[in-house]
């Protein structure tokens, strides 16, 4: 695999991650800071935006150890 190919799904993974990390933070934030002002589907969107990123940035590692 070329180093150009192998630093992009490197980027892309740390990428995928850090906003992984930063939704479910922001989730959490939510839900525990707003009550019953914000309805609890867009707290469940935070965390499934969250969930599938640090999904999509293991798969994307994955790939990348694959292909080497």
């Amino acid at each position: 695999m070329p180093s150009k190919l192998k630093s992009l799904a490197t980027i892309a993974a740390w990428v995928l991650f850090v906003f992984g990390i930063l939704r479910l933070l922001i989730g959490l934030v939510m839900a525990f800071s707003t009550g019953p002002a914000l309805p609890p589907t867009q707290i469940y969107f935070d965390f499934g935006v969250g969930i599938g990123s640090l999904t999509l940035s293991v798969v994307v590692i994955r790939l990348r150890r694959m292909l080497e």
